[in-house]
């Protein structure tokens, strides 16, 4: 990002234990979208040697997560994001490695509007998983909020 600020993927290898177990790879972070990608190895695998379920689950909300800490990064100072919910459905098998695409799914100034409104938004992360051929393997929906410090 710059000399002085680790980016965005930097921090979060850095204090997300479980981003350093899986060796997740930070693509793309913007404050609309976040690409990620979950290497092949045989540690990860379930019994139909592909990921795990639950290997998938953690890219899939880490790249929700730097697509949020990207968006509302400013507003650290007064809310802490936090997931409130999260839907995930697996559609086809996957082998290999795995790419993880978040994509923001309200803009960031109407949820900022709320939270200066005084409430506790919420507002969905939309993240397909897919396979190097493009095949997506599983679709997340995930609910964060902004929870105003007290």
């Amino acid at each position: 990002m710059s000399e002085t600020l680790p980016s965005i993927g930097e921090l979060l290898t850095a204090t997300v234990p479980m981003v350093r177990t899986l060796r997740l790879e930070y693509l793309e972070t913007t404050a609309e979208r976040a690409v990620l990608a979950l290497p092949d190895d045989p540690e990860y695998h379930n019994h139909v040697a592909g990921p795990h379920a639950g290997a998938m689950f953690t890219l899939a909300e880490s790249a929700s997560g730097a697509v949020v800490l990207a968006a509302f990064g400013d507003q650290l100072g007064r809310a802490v994001p936090l997931p409130v919910r999260a839907e995930i459905g697996w559609t086809k098998l996957a082998r290999g490695g795995l790419t993880a695409t978040a994509v923001l799914g309200r803009p960031a100034a109407e949820v900022v509007a709320e939270l200066d409104a005084g409430t506790r938004p919420e507002f969905p992360v939309e993240v397909s998983v897919r396979r190097a051929d493009g095949a997506e393997t599983s679709h997340m929906t995930i609910v964060w909020t902004l929870r105003p410090n007290s």
